[in-house]
């Protein structure tokens, strides 16, 4: 499929999310440690372009990390 190989995806796995107030980010340095509200064995998302396609868990082996998907999400309404 020679036609896909200029297409461009952004992908992007969600671990968690905090909230956090401005001045405190602004202090944020190199090697900063931030809490997220989920934990190593939570599910992560997925995000294609932004838009959530599918979820999974995190997979390490040896000094790599992947992400094993679980469940594909189906399309919003909308969508193509």
């Amino acid at each position: 499929m020679p036609t896909l190989d200029k297409v461009s995806v952004d992908l992007m796995v969600v671990l968690g999310t905090t909230t956090m107030p401005i001045h405190q980010v602004m202090r944020l340095s190199r090697g900063a440690i931030i809490e997220l509200d989920s934990t190593e064995q939570d599910e992560v998302k997925v995000l294609a372009n932004n838009l959530p396609v599918a979820s999974g868990v995190v997979v390490v082996n040896r000094n790599r990390i992947a992400v094993e998907v679980k469940n594909m999400l189906p399309k919003a309404a909308g969508q193509r």
